[in-house]
């Protein structure tokens, strides 16, 4: 995520020279690189352009702290104004209805459909609600029995009328459905078009009408840059709506519409979608954000998706045994599976301060962890829970059972020991400890990463 704009950016500090005050003259050059870092990102133009002017205003004639360098200086307000320029602060939904009605919009293939069961997952598991998806979508095939497939994933009832082709009505009865029998919240997820026209921005536009949503949200495809900003800038000419959804931002490099939609259609963004998962979904933060695209990481968001994965209870557990260097390849096999539940591997790494640029030009599939599962699936269930007794015939028994070779497996048991150690000199520390643990799987260690080639 913005890996190609955070390289840039970092270059681009690097101009900046000279002792004791940022000046006009060794500051233009920065900035012009820092401009052209953000229009290769496929930042909107003009955004870009009152950015460069905003920060330039900021920084000229600033004195420079003896410990601070010009370029840490630039770097700080750069930062303030990423996070301005994208918000400033994350926004919450207006849930306040009885149930509270939110009407979802965008185009095809935008991924409404997810994220309505996405967000249903969130509100239901995080804060307690009773949601419904109601399926208004009746001209794309089988787009009623994906909402319901999603739903039933979920554990969140759908409404729908499959017969009936009045998106309005069914809108207003499933409403009535909600209302009826208790539910909170209603999620109404609508159809889309391959391209804006006036049949769907009149549908959508009757839909609003005739329910007065609490939250209208528009759902759009992070990947595809400026087309993006411009599609919400219609949307929004049109509905008005309340807030911005952009999906797919996990595989976003550049990082554009993330950065400049906020700024086009001045409404904040609300969700992005960081995988395909139905817990994939991350309340957006401004400051946050600015702090991944400037390579510094992100440890609070980091450590909130741990505690979402990791049992309180189980931890304490864990940490008995680590203090007694009990760790066995049972507790390993538990972690790896609560690591994979988090999200991208590499997104997650480059949560982490600095890891991103480590990570640059390395790759890591997100299935790098299944050799290490098949090597642990091919132990004796003594071998997992005593460690220390895996000899060298064990070690040549588990190669053949998990397709691994014996080289393999030597690295995988050398590192799993090291990692114990780590583990339990870092005991007291519990954020330090959760690191070392996640930290095990990174940047060619036991996830297996390896270097791009150039």
């Amino acid at each position: 995520m913005f890996e190609n704009l955070s390289e840039r950016l970092e270059r681009s500090f690097k101009i900046l020279k000279g002792e004791g005050q940022i000046t006009e003259i060794n500051v233009a050059e920065t900035l012009k690189d820092v401009r052209k870092a953000l229009i290769e990102a496929d930042v909107n133009y003009r955004t870009a352009k009152t950015f460069i002017d905003t920060v330039k205003q900021k920084a000229l004639g600033q004195n420079v702290l003896t410990a601070v360098k010009p370029s840490q200086l630039m770097v700080k307000i750069v930062h303030d104004e990423l996070a301005a320029l994208m918000g400033g602060e994350a926004t919450g939904l207006n849930l306040k209805g009885h149930p509270a009605i939110i009407l979802m919009s965008g185009l095809q293939g935008s991924g409404k459909t997810t994220f309505s069961g996405k967000l249903a997952n969130l509100l239901k598991n995080k804060q307690g609600k009773r949601p419904m998806l109601v399926a208004c979508d009746v001209y794309r095939p089988a787009a009623i029995e994906q909402l319901k497939v999603v739903g039933e994933s979920v554990g969140v009832t759908v409404y729908s009328e499959p017969d009936v082709k009045d998106p309005v009505g069914i809108a207003q009865r499933g409403i009535n459905e909600a209302r009826s029998k208790g539910y909170d919240v209603v999620i109404v997820d609508t159809a889309g078009r391959l391209a804006v026209d006036e049949q769907m921005m009149q549908e959508i536009a009757n839909i609003k009408n005739a329910i007065n949503p609490d939250e209208t949200l528009f759902v759009v495809d992070a990947m595809t840059g400026q087309d993006a900003v411009n599609t919400a800038k219609e949307f929004n000419d049109r509905l008005d709506f309340d807030g911005v959804v952009l999906t797919k931002l996990d595989g976003d490099t550049r990082g554009g519409a993330a950065i400049s939609i906020r700024s086009v259609v001045t409404k904040p963004i609300k969700f992005v979608g960081t995988g395909e998962k139905m817990d994939a979904l991350d309340v957006f933060h401004p400051d946050r954000m600015a702090d991944r695209i400037l390579g510094m990481g992100d440890i609070v968001s980091l450590v909130e998706r741990a505690q979402q994965q990791f049992d309180e209870k189980e931890a304490k557990a864990l940490e008995k045994k680590i203090a007694k260097n009990k760790f066995d390849y049972n507790d390993f096999l538990n972690q790896i599976g609560q690591i994979k539940k988090m999200g991208n591997i590499k997104d997650l790494a480059s949560m982490i301060p600095g890891m991103s640029k480590i990570m640059k030009d390395i790759d890591i599939d997100n299935n790098a962890f299944k050799s290490i599962e098949a090597m642990i699936g091919s132990m004796t269930p003594y071998e997992r829970a005593h460690p220390d007794e895996i000899n060298m015939s064990r070690k040549q028994r588990i190669a053949r059972g998990s397709g691994n070779s014996i080289d393999e497996v030597n690295r995988i048991t050398k590192q799993f020991e090291e990692m114990r150690k780590m583990m339990r000199m870092m005991q007291g520390n519990k954020m330090a400890a959760m690191m070392g643990r996640m930290g095990g799987g990174f940047g060619g260690g036991f996830g297996g990463g390896k270097k791009r080639k150039k």
